[in-house]
């Protein structure tokens, strides 16, 4: 059976192409790692300069009482790299939490 075409699939192309007309670019092989609202900055500064990702800022929509979107920080890269951060993320979440 074939797959319906959505209203949700229209947005996600729009985003995309949105994204592409911001970057300049083509971010067909790039990945983001979304940084949570309260994530420390000394954090995401490691992150960055250790794994090299672009910091981005992303409209995202979060559905916490009522869905709107907001302005995120996400940090861009080739999936390799963007892997190890989120691993790397987790890792110093843990240590930061147990202090």
């Amino acid at each position: 059976m074939p797959r319906k075409l959505t209203i949700e699939d229209l947005e996600k192309r729009k985003e995309n192409e949105e994204l592409k007309e911001d970057m300049g670019h083509d971010l067909e092989d790039l990945y983001d790692l979304i940084m949570p609202p309260g994530t420390p900055s000394y954090l995401i500064y490691d992150i960055v300069e250790e794994f090299g990702l672009e910091p981005v800022e992303r409209k995202i929509n979060v559905n916490i009482v009522e869905s709107d979107k907001r302005e995120l920080l996400v940090l861009r890269g080739k999936l390799d790299a963007v892997k190890a951060a989120e691993e790397y993320y987790f890792q110093e979440m843990e240590a930061y939490i147990e202090q």
